[in-house]
């Protein structure tokens, strides 16, 4: 791959890094209803999303410190 293109790749890591923060949150609190089977689902679905923020952030790091090291 090209410097560029994994300069791309690790902004698009990061991004999404911060989208699954967002929709974990968004998911735990607009899923659900009023049994509590269903807001334990909402719950677990959200944390479920929100163990993605990690996975997207490291591979945003990989990525950049690959492209810098790229010749």
């Amino acid at each position: 791959m090209k410097k560029n293109q994994l300069k791309q790749l690790s902004s698009l890591c990061f991004v999404l890094g911060f989208v699954s923060i967002i929709g974990s949150i968004a998911i735990w609190f607009l899923t659900g209803g009023k049994a509590a089977d269903t807001q334990a689902h909402g719950e677990r679905f959200g944390i479920f999303v929100g163990l993605w923020a990690p996975t997207f952030l490291i591979l945003s790091n990989r990525f950049d410190r690959y492209a810098e090291n790229h010749v």
